[in-house]
């Protein structure tokens, strides 16, 4: 598993630079930036070496305006949603950001690494809600398929879930997510998504 979010971070750096233009097919934006990420991460040392600053600004500038965190999270809490409150909801969509902000910081340094091809893209005209399917490789490595499920929400289109050899990144958190609130409710999650996030930061 930890193996397959690997493949989810380099990813995540690939696809997601792009600029979030609706005109655009979402598979198309993803192919003609992925050589410009890639040049990027060789010329830049510090990066390559996980420099914090560096990847930190890269991840702010570049991953984070491409996310709907706020579905991502309500999805991924499911029913337990509804009993947070306001207060709540955004720490839980602050704690779910810095979770897969740490997957994709981690593996930075091995963008160069893969190679992203991306499937033929299933849209039809006027489509807001789309999955564009890749297939990542590495020397050595079996091939693993990635699918972002997204959406266009105005004039942009936004990544609400990512599926990684078809294990889903909301579902898969879901069951631990509500374990930890009949556990110890919600206060106890937002705690539980903390000391994960502090840990990953270390």
């Amino acid at each position: 598993m930890k193996q397959l979010w690997i493949y989810l971070s380099v990813c995540l750096a690939l696809l997601f630079s792009m600029p979030g233009r609706a005109d655009v097919a979402p598979d198309e934006l993803a192919r003609n930036t992925t050589n410009e990420v890639v040049r990027i991460v060789k010329q830049d040392p510090d990066i390559k070496k996980g420099q914090s600053q560096k990847v930190d600004a890269l991840v702010q500038t570049k991953i984070l305006p491409h996310f709907d965190f706020q579905k991502m999270t309500k999805l991924a809490v499911a029913r337990n949603w509804n009993i947070a409150t306001p207060e709540q909801q955004t720490q839980l969509v602050s704690e779910f950001q810095s979770m897969l902000v740490h997957t994709y910081a981690a593996s930075i340094s091995s963008v160069s690494d893969y190679k992203i091809d991306f499937q033929p893209l299933k849209m039809s005209p006027g489509d807001t809600d789309v999955t564009v399917n890749t297939v990542v490789t590495r020397p050595g490595s079996p091939p693993i398929s990635i699918d972002y499920r997204m959406e266009k929400q105005g004039s942009t289109w936004k990544v609400y879930d990512v599926l990684v050899d078809s294990v889903s990144l909301v579902t898969t958190n879901r069951s631990s997510f509500n374990s930890e609130v009949r556990r110890s409710g919600i206060n106890g999650l937002i705690q539980a998504m903390v000391r994960r996030n502090k840990q990953s930061s270390n």
